[in-house]
């Protein structure tokens, strides 16, 4: 009852999970990604957290002789610190305890201990002592406590034998053996307990049930912190279940997490970590792939058992050849990109040149421009000088007036067409040449006089509060005050432009008819008298109504 109430608290946890995660998927992997990429980079940390643990319990063991029950107590602690550290002390210190149970004729401490020796030794690959000491115990004399390790152990080590052995026969009959083992497992471990869930997991994830296992990993992972060495199990075998359903997003998320948690606990006896690697290598994140790859390489030298060596060293190999044709061939695209870069070098240059002589050629343009204004000019007089004549011609005797008017008309006729050339300067943009024919400064200062009349009476027209609300925005002794008859000066006239959206000082220095500096000069002298910030006071200005 217990157990059909996990599973269908499992099925109703894992329905609501998965149509989350499935819509969630992609994002949520990068950032496992990420996590992973600084935990490796914190790695150090997390192993002097555990060398901490080992060296307190060496410390602790120098206090006690090797017959005190304590020293076997902390050996044992000893050993659970270093079986996914390093394989060779954790054999050390079981060995130890061996001794110990053999010196003090301890049978039930001396079948645990060759149960603990069997398990770690198939771990590492050592198919050939773990059998030894598998055959050394007698299931007769066994305690009741030790028959499910005695069960787990061969189930683990005829389910290794199987995996790696190359004749089909063998590997069907050591596979069965270990089904076996599973099935007193089963039998044994209480319902709806964690170790008889787990194992459940297992057989159907054996079996091809992904959706029976996921259900039942659901319930697992339920209970778990995520740094734990179960979760890294756990979600490595969930891994595993979205392989077999082909669902590679999944399994590349909770490989990352696997890995994650391994990475926290400083374990270094993982497959997480290298068949994430395999994967992302598969899908061509090569870079990444092969950095993980190294990583896990080295983490399992450090661990120091050959089975691991021999299982990561073929994709370590593989993603290694990858990774340094990757690298010629980003060193060879470089060349390419040198060379393209020094074409366009030599082409720029080229261009460069070409441009110096269109300038020089305009300077020369402009000169003759310049010749051709000064032409322009004593026409000009010229034009002066008639008109004087045509004073005087008032006094002519009346037979002269029709050639008088044929005259004016003429001249009217050449003062239309400077007038039409005039405006087809001005409205193709020749304005730089116009302001050399137009050299008369008196006329010129009439026509800005009403060009800045008409300026400031159309934008108060707009803006009829303007000078108000800008004085509001001064300090109170800084208010602009205007002269009679003035309606804008020079100031307000800046800073109307800029509420007009012509916020350049050049443009505005071309319009005022002065130059970029005393623009400059007049903006920052007001906002320096101004009663809000000076980098929002031209914002404040635009916002005038």
């Amino acid at each position: 009852m217990k157990l059909k109430l996990l599973l269908l608290t499992g099925l109703l946890f894992g329905a609501s999970v998965e149509a989350a995660f499935s819509a969630s998927i992609s994002r949520s992997t990068d950032s496992c990604l990420v996590a992973l990429d600084e935990a490796i980079g914190q790695y150090k940390k997390y192993e002097a957290t555990r060398e901490q643990r080992i060296d307190r319990l060496k410390n602790q063991l120098k206090r006690f002789s090797f017959s005190d029950l304590k020293s076997y107590n902390l050996n044992y602690a000893l050993y659970i610190e270093y079986k996914s550290y390093i394989c060779d002390s954790a054999l050390y210190y079981l060995n130890l305890n061996m001794k110990w149970a053999e010196q003090y004729g301890d049978n039930y401490l001396m079948s645990k201990n060759r149960i603990l020796l069997a398990h770690l030794m198939t771990s590492a690959g050592m198919y050939e002592e773990a059998s030894e000491k598998l055959r050394q115990l007698d299931k007769a004399k066994l305690s009741p406590k030790l028959l499910s390790d005695y069960y787990d152990s061969y189930c683990r080590f005829y389910g290794e034998v199987g995996a790696y052995t190359q004749d089909n026969s063998s590997k069907k009959r050591y596979f069965l053996l270990s089904r076996s083992y599973e099935d007193s497992l089963l039998k044994i471990y209480s319902p709806g307990s964690y170790a008889h869930l787990e194992r459940r997991a297992l057989r159907k994830m054996t079996d091809g049930d992904v959706k029976g296992a996921l259900m039942i990993n659901d319930t697992l992972l339920s209970g778990l912190n995520i740094d734990s060495p179960k979760y890294a199990l756990v979600t490595y075998y969930r891994s595993q279940l979205f392989r077999q359903s082909g669902n590679s997003e999944g399994e590349l998320k909770y490989l990352a997490l696997s890995a994650l948690a391994d990475i926290r606990s400083a374990i270094t006896d993982h497959a997480s970590l290298w068949s994430l690697a395999q994967l992302l290598y598969e899908k061509g994140d090569i870079e990444r792939a092969y950095r993980y790859m190294r990583f896990s390489w080295d983490q399992t030298k450090f661990y120091n058992a050959r089975l691991r060596s021999w299982q990561s060293a073929g994709i370590l190999s593989l993603i290694d050849k990858t990774y340094q044709a990757m690298i010629e061939k980003q060193k060879k695209r470089l060349e390419q990109y040198v060379i393209a870069i020094s074409i366009l070098f030599v082409l720029l240059s080229g261009a460069l040149v070409y441009i110096y002589w269109q300038m020089r050629k305009l300077a020369i343009a402009r000169n003759h421009l310049q010749e051709a204004n000064e032409q322009l000019n004593q026409l000009n007089e010229n034009l002066r000088s008639l008109n004087l004549d045509l004073s005087e011609a008032n006094q002519i005797k009346e037979e002269y007036i029709a050639r008088f008017v044929k005259l004016c008309s003429t001249y009217i006729n050449k003062l239309d067409a400077y007038r039409r050339m005039v405006n087809k300067k001005i409205s193709s943009g020749q304005t730089a040449e116009l302001l050399k024919i137009t050299r008369s400064q008196e006329a010129l200062d009439r026509e800005l006089e009403e060009l800045y009349l008409n300026f400031d009476s159309a934008f108060l027209h707009i803006f009829p509060d303007f000078v108000s609300q800008f004085n509001a925005l001064l300090q109170d002794d800084a208010s602009i005050v205007l002269k009679r008859d003035e309606l804008l000066n020079t100031e307000l006239r800046i800073f109307a432009l800029i509420r007009l959206g012509i916020e350049d000082s050049s443009q505005i220095a071309e319009f005022l008819r002065y130059s970029v500096n005393t623009i400059y000069n007049y903006r920052s002298k007001v906002k320096n008298r101004s009663s809000v910030s000076r980098d929002d006071f031209e914002d404040l200005v635009k916002a005038i109504r």
